[in-house]
Formats: C-alpha cells, sequence, structure tokens
C-alpha cells in the first residue's frame, strides 16, 4: 500500500488489533507529504489560519481511521455473538416436513448413559416454512417396530374373548386437549342421534343441512348434471311394497333408498388417487378392531364397476389412506400430540391440490375418506377445506367434538375381526326362546359410561351380568361369545371415544343392542331405523338399565331380534363384495352424502 496507513507487506489487521488494544504500530515507510496543490485547495483563499504541521495531520487521520476500524470490529463481534447465542427453534413434525427424510421420530439415544441431546442428530437441510408446499417423500420408512413386533389382538388379551379398543396410555383421558383447543368448545349433550327422515335432506329448506356451504365449483362437468338428476329421481322415488331383497321395517323409507341404490349402482363413478406411498396410503389393515377402514380400501381398489381411471368422470374422489398406519407410523409415543399425523394429512392435501385441478374445483367438497381408528378425525384439523367440506366417514362419529359434521359425514361402523381371510364366521346365536340372560357386558373401564355402568350393575344382579373381565371359573363353560349367544340383550356403552365394535358383534351374534353413548350419530342412520332392532338407553339412565329392559314387552323383544337377525347382511364383508353388503351400504352413504349435498354447490 502506498498511502502511508500499512506499509507493504505489513498485516493489516495485525496492525488495526495492536492499535484496539493501545499498542504502537511500526511503519516501515514514512508516508509521503501532501502536495502544496492539494493543501492550497483545501484551505479558504480569504483569512487563512494557520495550518497544523502536515505530520500531525498524518497522525490524526491515522487515529480516526482505527478508531472506526475498531468500531466495525466490535460491531461485527457483537453480531457474531448474538446469532451463535440464538437458540434454534424447530418447525413440528419437521422430520415429516422435509423432502426424503425418515417420518418416524429421530431415534432416541441409547440407554447407557447418554441423553437424547447426545445423539447424533441426522444432517437435514433447514426446514420450510410452515405454510410452504412441501413435496412428500416418495418413500415412507416404516417405523422400527412396524413389523417385528405386532400388535396382538384385543382377544388375545382378555381371558373372556371381548374386545377392547387398545390407546396409548399417554392419550386416553382425552388426546386433544392442548393440541385442538378448537375442539373443546362445549356443545349440549344428549342421547345417540338419528335423523327424523331420510327425505329431510332432500329437503332445501329442511334443519339437518350442515352448517357450513362450500364455495361454489370453478367449473361445472357432467358428472355434476347427473348428481342434480339422481337428487331430482330420488325426491320422487316411486312408492316400494312388497321388495323381496329388502325388508322394509328396518328403513326409514326403503322407497327413498332403493331409488338412491339403483342410482348408485347406474350412475357413480369414483376416481381414486394413486399418490402416497405405503404403509400409510394403499395398506388396508384387514384384522382387528379397525378392520373396516381396510376391507373398504381393498375392496375399492379392486373394484370394476364403481372405480374410473379418468377423474373427469368421476362423481367422487376417494383419498385411500388408513388412520390406523399414521397413528401405527407418525404418533410420537409419550409427546401426547397428534401434529404430526396432523401435518402429513395437511401436506397431503396440499400436495394433491397443486398436482392436479380436482380438489379446488370444489375445495374438497366432492372427496371423501374412510377412518376407523378413533383419531381419524382428529388428523384434519390443520387443514379446513378437508375437517369442513370433504366426506368423512369415521367410527367415532361424535357430534359434540365440532369435527363430526352429521348430514354430509358418514357413520362408519366398526367391525371386529378375526381372520383376514374368513371376515364372516361364527356369527349366529340361539334362538329367542332359549337366551337366559337379560343382559351382558364384559370389558375394560374405558371412559365415562363404563365406570357408572359396573357401579350399578357389577355382580350385584343374576339377570345382569356386568363384568369388568369374566372370572376365569365361568370362561371354562361360557366365554366371551356364547355369553352374546346366550343373552337378550346385549350392553354396547361408549369407550373412550363414543364408537365401539360391540355394536357389530351384537348384530353378528343376533343379540339386541343396547347401546349407550351420548351425541354417538349411529352407522347407516341415512337408510336404517335403528329402533326396529336396537335399544338406545341415554347416560344418564344407566342406573335404570334393568327397569327400562324389562319394560320391553316380550312380542317387542322377539320383533328386534328377529329385525337383528335381518339386518346383519347389511353389516357383513366379503372377499368379493354382494349387493346392500356393508361395502355397498358405506359406499351408498357416501353417495347419498355427496347427493344431498349437490344444491348447495352446484344450484
Amino acid at each position: 500500500m502506498s498511502n502511508g496507513h500499512v506499509a507493504p507487506g505489513a498485516n493489516p489487521s495485525i496492525s488495526i488489533a495492536h492499535r484496539c488494544r493501545g499498542l504502537p504500530t511500526h511503519h516501515h515507510h514514512r508516508p509521503p507529504p501532501a502536495s502544496a496543490a492539494a493543501a492550497a485547495a483545501a484551505s479558504p483563499a480569504t483569512t487563512a489560519p494557520e495550518m497544523p504541521h502536515p505530520s500531525l495531520l498524518r497522525r490524526l487521520l491515522t487515529r480516526r481511521r482505527v478508531v472506526l476500524a475498531c468500531a466495525a470490529v466490535t460491531v461485527l463481534a457483537a453480531a457474531a455473538a448474538l446469532l451463535l447465542a440464538a437458540p434454534t427453534t424447530e418447525v413440528p413434525g419437521r422430520a415429516l416436513l422435509v423432502a426424503g427424510a425418515r417420518l418416524h421420530p429421530r431415534p432416541r439415544a441409547a440407554a447407557a448413559g447418554r441423553s437424547p441431546d447426545d445423539a447424533p442428530s441426522p444432517s437435514l437441510p433447514p426446514p420450510p416454512p410452515l405454510n410452504a408446499k412441501v413435496r412428500l417423500p416418495s418413500k415412507i420408512s416404516p417405523a422400527p417396530s412396524m413389523f417385528s413386533a405386532p400388535v396382538p389382538s384385543p382377544v388375545e388379551n382378555f381371558d373372556d374373548g371381548s374386545t377392547e379398543e387398545p390407546e396409548h396410555p399417554d392419550m386416553k383421558e382425552n388426546p386433544l386437549k392442548e393440541s385442538a383447543p378448537f375442539l373443546q368448545e362445549p356443545i349440549s349433550s344428549g342421547p345417540p342421534t338419528r335423523r327424523s327422515d331420510v327425505s329431510e335432506d332432500l329437503d332445501e329448506s329442511g334443519n339437518a343441512e350442515p352448517p357450513s356451504r362450500p364455495e361454489m365449483p370453478l367449473w361445472s362437468t357432467k358428472a355434476d348434471e347427473e348428481l342434480i338428476y339422481a337428487k331430482k329421481e330420488i325426491a320422487d322415488a316411486p312408492l316400494v311394497v312388497g321388495d323381496p331383497d329388502l325388508y322394509a321395517p328396518l328403513f326409514r323409507n326403503i322407497s327413498v333408498f332403493r331409488r338412491s341404490y339403483e342410482l348408485m349402482e347406474r350412475l357413480l363413478k369414483v376416481f381414486i388417487y394413486h399418490d402416497g406411498a405405503k404403509p400409510i396410503f394403499h395398506s388396508p389393515e384387514l384384522k382387528g378392531i379397525y378392520a373396516s377402514e381396510g376391507w373398504f380400501m381393498k375392496l375399492m381398489e379392486a373394484d370394476q364397476n364403481f372405480v374410473v381411471r379418468d377423474p373427469n368422470r368421476a362423481h367422487l374422489f376417494y383419498l385411500p389412506y388408513s388412520a390406523r398406519q399414521l397413528e401405527h407410523n407418525l404418533y410420537v409415543p409419550g409427546s401426547n400430540t397428534l401434529d404430526p399425523l396432523s401435518i402429513f394429512m395437511k401436506n397431503y392435501i396440499d400436495m394433491i391440490s397443486a398436482k392436479f385441478p380436482y380438489w379446488n374445483r370444489t375445495k374438497g367438497a366432492d372427496h371423501f375418506f374412510v377412518a376407523c381408528h378413533d383419531w381419524g378425525p382428529y388428523t384434519t384439523k390443520l387443514h379446513d377445506e378437508l375437517r369442513k367440506n370433504t366426506i368423512k366417514a369415521l367410527c367415532n362419529a361424535d357430534v359434540s367434538e365440532g369435527v363430526f359434521i352429521r348430514g354430509r359425514d358418514v357413520s362408519l361402523p366398526e367391525t371386529y375381526l378375526k381372520s383376514a381371510r374368513r371376515p364372516v364366521r361364527d356369527i349366529g346365536g340361539k334362538p329367542a326362546a332359549e337366551r337366559s340372560i337379560l343382559a351382558f357386558f364384559a370389558g375394560q373401564m374405558h371412559g365415562r359410561v363404563r365406570p357408572v355402568l359396573v357401579k350399578y350393575w357389577g355382580g350385584k344382579d343374576a339377570d345382569m351380568r356386568i363384568y369388568t373381565r369374566i372370572p376365569r371359573q365361568i370362561t371354562r363353560r361360557m366365554n366371551y361369545a356364547k355369553h352374546m349367544k346366550s343373552s337378550k340383550y346385549c350392553i354396547c356403552p361408549m369407550g373412550y371415544e363414543v364408537n365401539s365394535p360391540r355394536i357389530v358383534e351384537a348384530i353378528y351374534y343376533e343379540c339386541v343392542p343396547v347401546i349407550i353413548a351420548d351425541n354417538f350419530v349411529l352407522p347407516f342412520d341415512d337408510a336404517l331405523d335403528w329402533t326396529a332392532f336396537s335399544v338406545v338407553v341415554a347416560e344418564k339412565d344407566v342406573p335404570r338399565l334393568k327397569e327400562i329392559l324389562l319394560a320391553i314387552p316380550e312380542s317387542r323383544y322377539i320383533t328386534m331380534r328377529s329385525n337383528v337377525k335381518k339386518v346383519q347382511r347389511h353389516f357383513l364383508w366379503h372377499t368379493k363384495p354382494v349387493k346392500y353388503d356393508i361395502f355397498h351400504m358405506i359406499l351408498h352413504s357416501v353417495w347419498f352424502s355427496r347427493v344431498n349435498q349437490v344444491h348447495q354447490v352446484e344450484q
């Protein structure tokens, strides 16, 4: 440098550092003096004061630059310290948001004296913002325990053979008190709800309309015109008398149901999204208490009557994911939050809505999914259109939680299946005259109703066989299934959620179900009249349970028990679906919901 600040070959940073610490600097060459012309230009032409010596000016200028340099170094050092000390924030479910990352939680440190903080963290790119559209990974890495240690069947856990809803211990009381406060708004309680009439939804001024209205579609399709046509045809359904295939007392309006079913068989087209990797997508679970969602997925994806490859022809769009697999692969034990599941579903809907135009056309009103896991409703909480507009077929059909929308959503029967190869086996029971037990229940103390039931009736009345667990001396001669097959009434109280597999179990064993679950929308309530083959008891009336059952005339009981046997066909799974079976009943409920909503969207 020739300006006189730092000599050639000298290190300027060392020179500045020395000056900042007050140490002397050593220049090997003196700076050249300023020219006389420059000095003359720097002073005014009039009254020129006496100028300081040039060497003094050079020292002043040098010190000023050193002061400025010191200040700059101090500012940079302070900024670096702040950046290093700032805590790093991680987006909830970060591993789910990063493309190509593993979808199960970060592995914990080994137990040999290491804390989770000591565990090596994977090298992941920085997480995207929460509102960003994130590309889903093409392959999902299952949790380490996914297939190596399968969960035993609920029946294997109990000598009495009863079915129970397995729950995570840390989520038992209420999985959403912290993670979803919007679901905690108080709603008036009441007994299980039924529609007053199926055709009520077809009346535009009826009270059964859902409270929210989807926006108009971005464009109309031929499928829209067919839905409007179907709605008019159902409203003008001809009177049905003496149908040999359908038993009229089981239905709210057999004429409406048969015409709607006929139009479904003739018109309905369903498009299935192929996006989404296994095991969460396209991986049906065919055994256990969540088998309903698995069997529907299996049969829907194999169907050749309703499924189409051209989405422009579709009336409905099926989202083929499993709520059970969501819980098994994405829930972090001990976290007490369902956010990873909800984030995953939000990202999935964001992905298909960006990739395809069909979701955006109706904002999801013509899309549906089928979920039997208790947490199925709660996985929709982060995507408003998924939660409010989509047709949700749910086992957990609780209208008090603000997720299940009566009149749009579908109450899915919870079926407990022991065999994937033979879904229909060991059904039936003793004739009405040979059923010696008035009422029967055995099971764990889940939820708010069962402890009250056992408190008033457990081991206190020979006619009321109410157990937390059937004693071994009794199971040796009469197990759980035999009790149901020998009882007049099978008590079906809610567990942690309103739904229970005991309702369908009772129908399989031809035992009249007694349903105790306030705010529960009964399965297929758009078509079936549950008063014909079941008894509904309000939770507050549990102390009067025996009085209520004994007040039912014997002739009425015989009729209900006969109707249970007749309605059984509508709750049976078959490896190849048959007309009016549970697969077709679920699909019809989804179809009927879409037909009922079409005036809110297209008209």
